[in-house]
């Protein structure tokens, strides 16, 4: 289309021209009046006469309870679809309030008020919007990332043009309402700039008095069919016929009631997988008896995601019936000359491009929802896709805005439903909005109400930031893990899955490549071959993680740089990668074939020494020798033997007093167990490390009274499995900790009896320091001195069971 009608030409006629985005993609040149995304913009629902309403609009600033500027020319042009803040809009600049003006055409071949009707869609509009045709309000619609359609045939004249304006209200992060990653003013750092007002096409196209609204499809691969539900306007009492073709030849066929679930059968079902993307075509015929009221086309993937036990026991994604990992990056859709519009549809498919290119599988759309072609592009091209909601602002979502939250997301829902590539939901990321953890997993169970068909991922980073913790529900644990690159490394339980939902993030600073000509990432890397080399490195930490934890996917952060974050593969202007794909792409197949839930994948400890004695065992009564023919080891500070639990034990003064085994006894690759007696002089927030052993630069575990939880613990560095009670200064406790490398735990008994126990199921590596006796290592440094009296230590090469433990504590030894 071309600019909007205006009034008789004059010299000062204001026109459209491209703002200069600070950084320019190679599609920015190409971005017109004429060719503002051209393309059919509903690929799962198609007709035949439609006509596409993008180009320069007329625009202003609108004031507070201003009229409608019907038939009056605005002072601005602005081209839509490209949000008004960003460089290809030609505004570049936020306004809270504005007004969008053009004219337009009905072709009289359409016969709208003959028997037809007209409908004007609009992709999405952030944030409240009002429709107005010919002076006439014609819609209102509130929510950003979603569609709506509006029928405007009544407000039509009958000949000639027609006039359409559009008010739009973002007041952004002012508000509680639903915005990803958007600011009026981006942070430099995680958060971006806004996009206001019209965002995703308008266009418009003649239906019947009935027509078919919108198809439902659900792939059902278990009985090779499809399931469909054909939702019509005004269609009661009338029929849909479905009709399944693979390269042209039908498969299948289906006539029954519109709005009710039909069954198109499609034996010997080719299904779909990131590999094979094999797609059927789809014709939906609305029918009045036999005649035809209205006929779409569409089309569909057989695919069925689901979750089943590998070989080690663990619970995992599958797909198709196959444990398959997904290898994800994280995706934010941000556009340096666009924002949250792709400058055009091949910048939008080139993302998803490169994801294949690097041997990715799967593709986290990050706090944003997308037009229908991405996700178009995802089925065509093979990408797994969990789609978040857009969160609104870090804090809770204030009470009067919860329900607004709710709606956009069953919306989200809706309208996204029939995508092969998407297989989860993500209603929260790492608690931003969420009020309440009850709330929380009523939300995600909402949402598997509303679509049984894919997985429900209550809560991305439910261990992070302001997350108000695990409400239990859902089908996904989620961590998130930045540390070292990370990845996260959750185990799965008996119905939920576990996966990295976001890890990585290595910068790469590329000259005159930079929104703001510096920027951060969680660790700068020098060149493109150390970030290579850093990215091989941390993704072989993936496959450990999958074998011996049982993640199911890891989402890397993140495809492209996004003003300033600095760790994309490419820059942000997709001008450069920053690293070599081809390592890249090696290293992500490699992790897909070995994360297969192979029960070899679990090393198996040796037997280790029978007996209760243990391989060291420390009396501590300052005569009996060790297992070992030693005495008490090392006494440093100078503790005092005092009467303890049996014969005497060490008093420790909580600040320089500890024992020094003098050697690694524990083999920490391994299983290991740690027993000891234990009285407290207080019991208060400071930490307390009974028995350790030092790593490099931080214990390799810590058997302790846990200073931050009030409880005893057996613990890694942030790590804990935590006793159930506060213990009472004064009284003797028998604690014992226990390595298990096989189940991938740490456990925690307390008198003989069982008191906590935590998912531990990284490798830990061979020990490098002595084992200790009153105090921990962290940082570098020692730390947590035990306040109190430690007796009767024992050191196990294997993970005493249950019975030995209580038979132990009833020795009294």
């Amino acid at each position: 289309m071309g600019a909007a009608a205006a009034p008789a030409a004059a010299a000062a006629e204001p026109t459209w021209h491209k703002g200069v985005p600070p950084i320019a993609t190679p599609w920015t040149a190409a971005v017109g009046p004429d060719n503002a995304l051209p393309e059919y913009p509903r690929p799962q629902l198609v007709r035949s006469r439609w006509q596409n309403l993008n180009g320069v609009w007329e625009f202003a600033k609108a004031e507070t309870g201003q009229a409608v500027p019907a038939g009056q020319s605005l002072g601005e042009r602005v081209l839509v679809p490209y949000p008004i803040e960003s460089a290809l809009s030609g505004i570049e600049r936020h306004e809270d309030r504005m007004w969008y003006r053009r004219t337009f055409t009905v072709p009289s071949d359409w016969k709208v008020g003959r028997g037809q009707r007209l409908l004007m869609h609009f992709g999405a509009i952030d944030y409240d919007s009002k429709i107005f045709v010919n002076g006439k309000q014609v819609a209102t619609h509130r929510g950003g990332y979603d569609g709506f359609d509006v029928d405007v045939t009544d407000a039509l004249v009958k000949t000639g043009p027609q006039e359409l304006i559009v008010w739009a209200e973002d007041l952004t992060d002012a508000t509680g309402q639903p915005i990803g990653k958007q600011r009026r003013v981006g942070d430099r750092g995680i958060f971006y700039q806004g996009s206001s007002g019209i965002w995703r096409t308008v266009w418009m196209e003649p239906v019947g008095a009935s027509s078919i609204a919108d198809l439902k499809l659900t792939p059902d691969l278990s009985a090779s069919a499809l399931k469909l539900t054909a939702n019509t306007l005004r269609g009661e009492g009338l029929k849909v016929r479905a009709v399944a073709r693979s390269k042209g030849k039908v498969v299948g066929k289906v006539t029954g009631a519109a709005g009710t679930q039909l069954t198109v059968p499609v034996p010997n079902a080719h299904a779909w997988t990131p590999d094979d993307p094999y797609l059927y075509d789809l014709e939906v015929t609305l029918l009045n008896g036999t005649r035809v009221l209205d006929t779409v086309q569409s089309y569909f993937g057989m695919r069925e995601i689901g979750t089943k036990k590998g070989a080690d026991g663990k619970l995992r994604i599958a797909l198709n019936g196959k444990i398959l990992f997904n290898m994800s990056t994280l995706d934010q859709g941000f556009w340096p000359d666009g924002l949250n519009t792709a400058p055009t549809d091949a910048a939008l498919k080139f993302d998803l491009e490169q994801h294949k290119v690097m041997g990715f599988n799967t593709v986290r759309k990050h706090i944003k929802v997308e037009p229908d072609r991405w996700y178009y592009w995802a089925d065509k091209l093979g990408l797994l896709v969990w789609q978040d909601m857009p969160a609104a602002n870090t804090g809770p979502i204030p009470p009067e805005w919860r329900d607004q939250f709710e709606a956009e997301l069953h919306e989200m829902v809706r309208e996204h439903q029939s995508w092969t590539s998407i297989i989860a939901w993500i209603p929260f990321n790492e608690g931003w909005g969420e009020w309440d953890r009850t709330a929380t997993g009523r939300i995600a169970e909402d949402v598997k109400k509303q679509d049984p068909s894919r997985l429900v991922n209550a809560h991305s980073g439910v261990n992070c930031c302001n997350s108000k913790g695990d409400s239990g529900k859902g089908d996904v644990i989620d961590f998130h893990e930045y540390n070292n690159g990370g990845p996260a490394s959750p185990s799965p339980d008996a119905t939920r899955v576990s996966i990295d939902g976001e890890h990585g993030g290595y910068g790469l600073k590329v000259s005159n490549h930079m929104w703001f000509g510096t920027g951060q990432a969680y660790e700068m890397e020098p060149d493109s071959e150390t970030l290579t080399r850093k990215y091989v490195e941390n993704q072989r930490k993936v496959i450990t993680a999958a074998q011996s934890c049982g993640i199911s996917a890891a989402i890397y952060t993140q495809i492209t740089d996004v003003e300033g974050e600095l760790n994309g593969f490419w820059t942000y202007d997709r001008q450069v990668p920053k690293m070599d794909f081809t390592q890249v792409r090696a290293i992500n197949q490699e992790i897909i074939a070995k994360a297969d839930g192979s029960a070899s994948n679990v090393p198996q400890p040796p037997a280790g020494t029978p007996g209760l004695t243990g391989v060291s065992f420390y009396p501590l009564d300052g005569t009996a020798e060790d297992a070992a023919g030693d005495h008490d080891g090392t006494l440093v500070g100078g503790p005092q033997y005092v009467d303890a639990k049996k014969g005497q034990g060490l008093d420790l003064n909580g600040s320089s007093q500890y024992v020094d085994t003098g050697a690694p006894i524990l083999d920490t690759a391994s299983d290991y167990t740690a027993s000891a007696w234990v009285k407290l002089d207080k019991a208060d927030g400071a930490f307390q490390t009974i028995v350790s052993q030092d790593g490099p630069s931080t214990s390799d575990f810590f058997l302790q009274y846990s200073g931050a939880d009030q409880r005893f613990a057996m613990s890694f560095a942030g790590v804990r499995a935590l006793g159930p009670v506060k213990p009472e200064a004064g009284r003797w406790y028998h604690l014992t900790g226990v390595r298990d490398s096989v189940k991938g735990e740490l456990r925690l008994y307390v008198d003989g009896e069982p008191a906590g126990r935590t998912s531990a199921c990284l490798p830990q590596a061979a020990p490098t320091g002595n084992t200790v006796i009153g105090r921990g290592k962290y940082g570098g440094n020692p730390v947590d001195y035990l306040d109190g009296t430690v007796d009767q230590v024992h050191l196990y090469d294997r993970a005493l069971s249950a019975t030995e433990i209580k038979a132990l504590y009833d020795s009294g030894n």
